[in-house]
């Protein structure tokens, strides 16, 4: 039956993605950076294997050379062209590796809508820390209300908006609201009006 198959590998990649961020705040509160956040993607998903059970583990390097080439949404290059006809400066903050980022950004045909990647190992510790927000505003000498920062993750955009950022949750999957003390200045169900929005 399809849905016994397909139970496995929802489960999967939940708890693949739960214990990816896990892994990062808690060796983000340690004061480890031993582990780039690839590496942290891999032990996530052996646990993730270990956990559900009843996966293929030959499906591990196959999985993991798919992350590295994850497509964007539909609405990401018409959204970041639209930005730069504004003259807004697009760059990508993320937990993610060096490598992983710049291998994202070829692979879903982005690097000329891109003016900078920042990643959490440039400065040694991971998201919700200030220090990695601090990367762009030290970069681009701005001041943090100067910077319009977008996420799908509710936890980033507290991080963000706490750092001093302009933040915008895009909610694409109706998820109840969180943090409520730190609240984004607009919700958007996808990225297709924020031109409009910032």
């Amino acid at each position: 039956m399809p849905g016994r198959s397909a139970r496995p590998a929802a489960s999967l990649a939940e708890v693949w993605r739960r214990k990816q961020l896990e892994y990062s705040w808690v060796r983000g509160l340690m004061g480890d950076d031993s582990r780039n956040f690839w590496q942290l993607t891999e032990d996530a998903l052996d646990y993730a294997f270990e956990k559900v059970g009843n996966v293929d583990p030959k499906l591990r390097a196959p999985l993991l050379e798919a992350y590295r080439d994850l497509d964007c949404y539909e609405e990401v290059p018409s959204t970041l062209r639209a930005l730069k006809e504004r003259e807004a400066r697009i760059a990508i903050l993320s937990n993610g590796s060096r490598d992983m980022l710049a291998r994202a950004v070829r692979s879903a045909g982005l690097e000329t809508l891109v003016d900078e990647i920042f990643s959490a190992e440039d400065c040694g510790t991971y998201k919700t820390a200030p220090a990695v927000y601090e990367l762009v505003t030290t970069h681009f000498r701005i001041y943090p209300e100067a910077v319009s920062f977008q996420s799908s993750n509710r936890w980033d955009i507290a991080g963000a908006r706490r750092f001093g950022f302009h933040t915008v949750w895009i909610n694409r999957r109706g998820e109840p609201d969180e943090y409520c003390d730190l609240a984004p200045a607009a919700i958007l169900p996808d990225l297709k009006n924020l031109a409009a929005r910032i």
